[in-house]
């Protein structure tokens, strides 16, 4: 945005009419180095809201009371207590609430997913995925196509940045899609891409997949919280994600799943099933015999573990009063004005550190990330910033990742990054 400044008084006026300034007093910001710590890794660990001690107080606190009776008798009845996050989350990725439930691992999620929705038949066996993938995706994807006794070379196709390019054409994804056709089982792919930060068009993608007779299916990690998702509207068929990086839920905290409502009602669709996603009524008879509840509570396996739920209930509080909006508004404003500092100070020192970003600079295209592949003494860089205080995310071989999370950085945190990242060029 050609209305930019680089300077002080510019980042605290942007900061001074910003409509989510409080916010950032609803976090602790880390003050364990002896520089102002300038905290830009939301994309791997978000910062902690003031609330979340409230909120797993109360249910400790319920715990001492009550022993195993706050399962009925605590405040938020344990029994029931993903119950509480559910709208809320729905809100946060654009689904219905039957769509969505908040439970186990991200991992774990992809994996029951697949179990339901990777059913390779007749030729009908391939899995595209982009490459470059998480790796714990690829490793999810890679051992899916070996249980199924499938060759993997095959059956995994992996779409990948054209040579000289850091990213990943769309036209390729949606060429690939088609080419594979008849052959296709499903998509699953990074709603974001980690490493890159390039944002893929999940309705599209989507579209395509269901046109050649396939599933499409996504890993929102790098997404909830940080895109402004449609999930339900877009038709995507599953998704899951983790709440600990944008959204700001404990680390290793509990994930969410996506399934889509025209799969709600499909007791028959198969699955790893587990006596959590046991119809409600008639759970604790014990009996033989899996009836699912109906929509993605149909997928759980064990019941809710409370302490970890109450983070994730404290920190969609916090996103609730923001709201999905406001956030990606200053979400993009941000993100530009990171963009704009970097390109200034890469301009300026040219003679004396090469750097780019790889991430898309279409605003369409990207969330709050910005990876800067630096060329020369890369590491050197990165523990010269971490040195002064900058907190960011090194990604091998010479990738910085900075990631601007609007509910707690400001417009001078971004000044101030760069004011750091000059003097440590």
């Amino acid at each position: 945005m050609s209305h930019f400044e680089n300077s002080l008084a510019f980042a605290q006026e942007m900061d001074a009419k910003d409509p989510l300034k409080s916010f950032r007093e609803r976090f602790h910001i880390p003050n364990f180095h002896e520089k102002q710590i300038r905290y830009f890794t939301g994309n791997s660990l978000g910062l902690q809201p003031k609330s979340t001690k409230e909120y797993i107080l109360e249910e400790l606190d319920a715990w001492q009371t009550y022993g195993v009776e706050a399962h009925f008798l605590a405040k938020k009845p344990w029994f029931s207590y993903h119950e509480n996050l559910t709208n809320k989350i729905a809100e946060v990725v654009g689904a219905l609430p039957i769509e969505v439930v908040v439970t186990h691992s991200l991992t774990t999620n992809l994996h029951l997913m697949m179990v339901s929705f990777y059913r390779p038949k007749g030729k009908r066996t391939k899995l595209i995925c982009e490459a470059k993938a998480f790796p714990s995706d690829q490793y999810a994807l890679e051992s899916q196509v070996k249980f199924h006794g499938l060759d993997l070379k095959e059956n995994l196709i992996e779409i990948s940045p054209r040579d000289g390019e850091h990213l990943i054409r769309e036209e390729d994804i949606l060429a690939k899609i088609a080419e594979v056709g008849d052959e296709l089982a499903l998509v699953m792919i990074g709603g974001v891409n980690y490493y890159s930060g390039q944002l893929f068009d999940m309705k599209s993608i989507t579209e395509a997949a269901h046109k050649v007779g396939a599933i499409a299916g996504f890993d929102l990690a790098h997404a909830a919280g940080n895109i402004n998702l449609k999930l339900h509207e877009w038709g995507v068929d599953f998704a899951a994600w983790c709440s600990y990086k944008y959204l700001n839920s404990s680390p290793g905290g509990v994930s969410g799943l996506f399934i889509h409502e025209r799969h709600a009602k499909s007791p028959e669709l198969p699955r790893f099933a587990g006596w959590w996603g046991h119809e409600k009524e008639t759970r604790f008879l014990m009996e033989p015999g899996f009836k699912p509840m109906k929509g993605a509570e149909g997928w759980q396996l064990s019941n809710a573990p409370v302490l970890g739920m109450a983070a994730h209930n404290a920190s969609l509080d916090v996103f609730m009063d923001a709201g999905m909006d406001r956030i990606g508004e200053k979400r993009d404003l941000l993100t530009a004005y990171l963009e704009f500092i970097v390109d200034e100070i890469s301009e300026r020192n040219k003679e004396k550190c090469s750097f780019e970003i790889i991430t898309p600079r279409d605003k369409t295209k990207r969330g709050a990330q910005l990876s800067i592949l630096v060329h020369g003494k890369a590491r050197e860089l990165f523990d010269t910033l971490t040195n002064e205080g900058v907190i960011s995310d090194w990604r091998e071989p010479n990738v910085i990742r900075v990631a601007p999370a609007p509910l707690y950085n400001s417009f001078e945190d971004v000044f101030y990054f760069g004011q750091i990242l000059e003097k440590s060029i």
